[in-house]
């Protein structure tokens, strides 16, 4: 019996076959989960790589910045979910926000100081204030017993060239202590999974990113393959499972130990 046997999971953010989100839906799928996922944009492209996972997925469009879409989305997910034992309807056991965005103007050399607020505001929404808005969103599908898992990179320090989209890591960390204190009550867990490094397209958009890989390895006691998704996915299974009960407002290291060692 998998890990996530019988679980109902949504997952956004998967853009290719090297996206985190790819893998932690493979995962899932191996461990028994039934997987929906969510599209922006080029959606041909990600009903493409949908095909490639164990068991194709359907996929439904979502941009976390346009209300009407957020609004429609319980109605636009349920009839993916099959049968409900519940009598009120379709459940989620599970959500994966894998999502950020940040304008070129918001990244690299000169970015903190000169970035204009529009498109540190567009960094900040879709980064950061869609956790809460993807997870209001789909509260009528959620429960006791489920759980929402964000996608994170450390941002407890200042680093190179991330600039504004640090700012929105930080945002998001907070906005998870945040939501886990509203929706507790609910049964409902929230948590971030924190990476380390790993080549996906959204790293490529990242001035300096090879920065990142220089300093992992040597400094991760467990060592740091930036070519190898799987461990983190790994991570983020385990989260959504039933395994971490009582683990709620925690961000979970999965970068090797790297967080751990001072320089």
């Amino acid at each position: 019996m998998g890990l996530l046997e019988g679980k109902r999971l949504l997952i956004t953010g998967v853009i290719t076959d090297a996206s985190l989100a790819f893998h932690a839906a493979k995962i899932a799928q191996e461990q028994g989960a039934e997987v929906v996922l969510t599209g922006f944009g080029r959606m041909r492209l990600v009903e493409r790589i949908a095909q490639r996972l164990p068991k194709p997925a359907p996929v439904v469009e979502l941009d976390v910045s346009d209300q009407s879409q957020l609004d429609s989305l319980v109605e636009r997910v349920s009839p993916y979910l099959g049968e409900s034992s519940e009598v009120d309807g379709p459940k989620l056991d599970g959500v994966l926000h894998s999502i950020g965005f940040a304008p070129a103007s918001c990244l690299g050399e000169g970015a903190f100081m000169n970035a204009p607020w529009e498109d540190v505001a567009a960094t900040i929404q879709v980064s950061a204030y869609s956790f809460k808005s993807l997870s209001t969103a789909l509260l009528p599908l959620l429960g006791p017993g489920s759980s929402i898992v964000g996608m994170d990179f450390d941002n407890r320090q200042a680093w190179p060239a991330y600039d504004w989209m640090g700012v929105a890591k930080s945002t998001l960390e907070s906005v998870t202590r945040y939501l886990a204190r509203d929706l507790g009550p609910k049964g409902i867990r929230v948590n971030l999974v924190a990476a380390g490094p790993v080549r996906t397209m959204a790293a490529k958009s990242i001035p300096g990113f090879s920065a990142f890989e220089d300093a992992w390895d040597g400094r991760a006691p467990l060592g740091w393959d930036v070519n190898d998704p799987v461990p983190v996915a790994k991570t983020v299974c385990a989260v959504l499972s039933d395994w971490l009960p009582v683990t709620t407002g925690s961000m979970v290291w999965a970068d090797g130990g790297f967080h751990a060692i001072g320089v």
